[in-house]
């Protein structure tokens, strides 16, 4: 018998004075049972951090078609395609030639990752948003996890401070740059 989704609710009071966004967020996110607590937690991070008109969980880890977030406009273009761990240079250049823009937000350990990009061909290369959270840190914020999570998240001058019900957190998401070949 294949284990079912772990249903969690998050609200999230969202102010990111970075971008000028204020917004109470409601989720309400299946976690598959193969899908890790940093990985969900990067997941929901990156969500809540590019969060604007239009951004969604698509069907995520039941289509490797799909990234984990997008965003669409009315006419539903893709406009964002944003990626969570250490996606694979193809996935990348399938996402760069979909969408207007591509942001990765890695929790594991990006120097590895990054290796394995290098040298490779991905359209736009350079245009793709890197970014990395402290493997640590995602791990620290995932112990934080329960069914119903409530967070206060503020961004302001690239440092994010997140509240959670039980813990507070302060961090930078590291920005990454697209290696070149050595």
């Amino acid at each position: 018998m294949a284990l079912s989704s772990t249903i969690r609710t998050f609200s999230i009071a969202l102010s990111d004075v970075d971008r000028g966004i204020y917004d109470t967020l409601e989720l309400k996110v299946a976690q598959h049972p193969s899908e890790s607590a940093p990985y969900l937690i990067t997941r929901v991070l990156a969500y809540a951090l590019e969060y604007a008109e239009g951004v969604a969980f698509s069907a995520g880890l039941a289509s490797t078609d799909q990234p984990p977030v997008w965003q669409r406009d009315l006419t539903g273009r893709l406009e964002a395609w944003i990626d969570v761990g250490t996606p694979s240079a193809p996935r990348l250049h399938k996402a760069s030639k979909a969408a207007d823009r591509v942001a990765v937000y890695c929790h594991k350990r990006p120097a590895p990752w990054l290796r394995t990009l290098a040298g490779a061909t991905v359209y736009n290369a350079a245009e793709i948003a890197l970014f990395a959270i402290e493997p640590a840190t995602a791990l620290r914020i995932a112990d934080t996890l329960s069914r119903r999570v409530t967070w206060q998240l503020t961004r302001t001058e690239g440092t994010v401070y997140l509240d959670t019900d039980s813990e507070s957190f302060t961090f930078t998401l590291e920005r990454l740059t697209w290696p070149v070949d050595a």
